[in-house]
């Protein structure tokens, strides 16, 4: 038996402290249950523990004497923990190494030093920078101001006014991107400045993560040919500190996707009517909206899905609707042990993606008709 377990056995004697690092995440619905998230950044190692447990973790801060957690326990839940009880969580603690002064297990230390996998030349990933929280710290103290409301609501104002004139404008844009696709060094331009508009995209959601108390593990980039992409890693995003600073996370590079296009759109709409760069901007404006509202159809594993579960606060909500529609049409009793809320999210989020699906199809047939017809 572990240390901390022995001290179980006087419970006024010990004083639990989570190990530094150990984070616990706020309450998510999991298909009928309701869980949080453990992680041990030390490791990477992560586990689900149900609101009981997570409500103990929660206070394992080295101040409280077992007595002290035992109280509030019994005050919170209409029960007190027995010794047996409170040996069993302790030492659970302790085996998986969470617990300050607990040796961590050989198996989560080797988990935590794995190799990234095997780079090829047709897959794999790359680091750019040694230490990528670092790095991601200094971007955050230079565009810290633009965070601001001051700063931040005009720009959103004139990335609305931006999406307007698209829509308002949508033929012309239309007919310039057709033109663009016809001419390969415009449109090698273009796929460039796109191509640097999704890393901007991925470092947005670092220095918005940082912005919230977050870390980045990682900055590189990652291939599966012909396609290269960059991708930060922001390692804590599920432990932020509120669910508005996950979703502003989420919604950060789709954010900077279209700030990007406002040159570009400022460029359209005031160069003179003849002029050449005028119809490659328009293009290039369609073209990058349409890749930032992309990443926000939620589905997996785009941002707008993140952003989905955090609405509805669920974890692996695609996977746990579809199991909680399936337990409903069948009229299996099951589905009445979900909670309220959880189902009311399971039922409503096929219908959004549906939704949104429709729309999408739409703007298609919109597009094409305006291709094949001009009108």
């Amino acid at each position: 038996m572990s240390a901390p377990a022995e001290r179980a056995a006087v419970p006024g004697s010990y004083r639990p402290a989570l190990r530094a690092g150990v984070l616990v995440g706020g309450p998510l619905y999991d298909g009928p249950a309701t869980v949080h998230l453990v992680k041990d950044t030390g490791t990477g190692h992560a586990f689900k523990v149900g609101p009981r447990e997570a409500f103990l973790l929660a206070r394992m801060d080295g101040t409280r004497a077992l007595d002290d957690l035992g109280t509030e326990y019994a005050a919170a839940h209409g029960k007190r923990l027995g010794e047996a009880q409170w040996r069993q969580l302790l030492a659970l603690l302790g085996t998986r190494g969470l617990l300050d002064g607990a040796p961590r297990p050989a198996a989560a230390e080797a988990a935590a030093s794995t190799a990234a996998e095997p780079r090829t030349l047709w897959r794999g990933t790359l680091r750019l920078v040694a230490d990528a929280d670092a790095t991601t710290a200094r971007l955050h103290r230079v565009l810290r101001p633009l965070l601001h409301p001051a700063a931040l609501v005009p720009l959103l104002l004139l990335v609305l006014a931006l999406q307007v004139a698209l829509v308002v404008r949508a033929g012309e844009a239309l007919d310039a991107t057709w033109a663009l696709f016809r001419n390969p060094v415009l449109l090698v331009a273009a796929a460039t400045l796109l191509w640097l508009s999704t890393a901007l995209h991925e470092l947005a959601h670092g220095v918005v993560a940082r912005h919230y108390g977050g870390t980045v593990a990682e900055i590189g980039l990652r291939w599966r040919l012909p396609v290269v992409i960059m991708y930060c890693t922001v390692d804590n995003y599920p432990y932020l500190p509120t669910r508005w600073a996950r979703i502003a996370t989420a919604v950060a590079g789709a954010v900077m996707n279209l700030l990007f296009l406002l040159p570009f759109g400022a460029l359209w709409l005031l160069a003179p009517p003849d002029d050449a760069t005028r119809d490659a901007c328009a293009a290039l404006v369609l073209l990058g909206t349409v890749q930032a509202l992309a990443m926000l159809i939620p589905l997996p594993p785009l941002d707008g899905y993140q952003i989905a579960g955090q609405l509805t606060r669920t974890l692996g909500l695609f996977t746990a609707s579809r199991t909680y529609l399936g337990l409903a049409l069948r009229r299996d009793a099951a589905a009445r042990a979900y909670p309220a809320p959880a189902r009311r999210a399971y039922a409503a989020y096929p219908a959004a993606v549906l939704l949104v699906l429709a729309g999408i199809g739409l703007a298609l047939w919109a597009a094409a008709r305006h291709l094949l017809t001009g009108s």
